[in-house]
């Protein structure tokens, strides 16, 4: 599924993006280009309106795994 979202938090190894749902997901730096990333603030920064698509949920944990790799 590809959903649009905004960039709500940039740490070391990735970003989280609000995607509508209860919880942010998170985008790991390996996630983020299909070229090596060294600093995701390079690519991103807050508020930026991105595209992303859904490759995990881990609802035990209440975590949604997504990827800027379309």
């Amino acid at each position: 599924m590809v959903l649009t979202g905004t960039i709500r938090n940039v740490i070391d190894f990735g970003a989280f993006v609000d995607i509508g749902v209860k919880h942010d997901g998170l985008v790991h730096i390996s996630e983020m280009s299909e070229s090596f990333v060294k600093n995701p603030s390079d690519i991103v920064s807050v508020g930026d309106i991105v595209k992303v698509k859904v490759i995990g949920i881990d609802k035990e944990r209440q975590k949604v795994k997504l990827s800027m790799k379309l």
